[in-house]
């Protein structure tokens, strides 16, 4: 089972985002399993249609499209991921933060709870970035820490130098992370979605 952190701050663009990395997800998982995606996320929420609770309490799972569920939880991220494992039996859970969550504090609890390694893909608003800056920038730089990949949203609405610009930021507080502008709002090529979830291109594929 493999786990996808996606953070960011409140309005960055996470669920738009989500709904198209889940259906790339759903599309390249392996077809005879039932419940290919679970998307987990760690917060109250909205309760759709078709409910069904697990036993034992404590969130609800919702069939969002072919293969893939959406569980919302006010429990713990630990004890919700070993659930979601042993019951749904997903090939991927897409956990999706909170706006104020530190993602590297989930990966590093999941290593340490249940020997699972997570991947961390952060979004950032390029077009609120520089007001967020001065009074969140503790906040941005604790979740951009750890970043494997950071998708830079809302490219549509800022200059170039803008987008420079946020991007020196993002490498300052993490220099590793590999940087792609985005518009959420049209579709991510495949090959963004590949580097989030840390898929290896096989030669002579797509």
């Amino acid at each position: 089972m493999k786990i996808l952190i996606l953070g960011g701050f409140l309005g960055s663009g996470k669920t738009t985002a989500l709904m198209q990395l889940a259906r790339y997800m759903v599309d390249i998982s392996d077809p005879g399993r039932e419940n290919k995606v679970v998307i987990l996320e760690n917060e109250i929420g909205e309760v759709g249609i078709d409910d069904v609770y697990l036993r034992g309490g404590g969130f609800t799972v919702n069939n969002l499209f072919s293969g893939c569920a959406c569980c919302t939880v006010s429990g713990e991220l630990i004890a919700a991921v070993s659930r979601i494992r042993s019951e749904l039996g997903p090939e991927w859970i897409i956990v999706e933060t909170t706006g104020v969550a530190y993602p590297t504090n989930m990966r590093e609890n999941l290593r340490a709870a249940l020997g699972l390694e997570s991947r961390i893909c952060i979004l950032v608003d390029a077009s609120r970035w520089r007001r967020l800056l001065t009074p969140m920038r503790e906040l941005l730089r604790g979740q951009l820490v750890g970043a494997d990949t950071v998708l830079l949203n809302k490219i549509d609405k800022v200059d170039e130098d803008t987008l420079g610009s946020v991007e020196r930021d993002i490498l300052e507080f993490e220099p590793d992370s590999a940087i792609f502008r985005i518009s959420a709002l049209a579709p991510v090529p495949e090959d963004i979605w590949r580097a989030a979830a840390g898929i290896s291109v096989v030669a002579g594929s797509p």
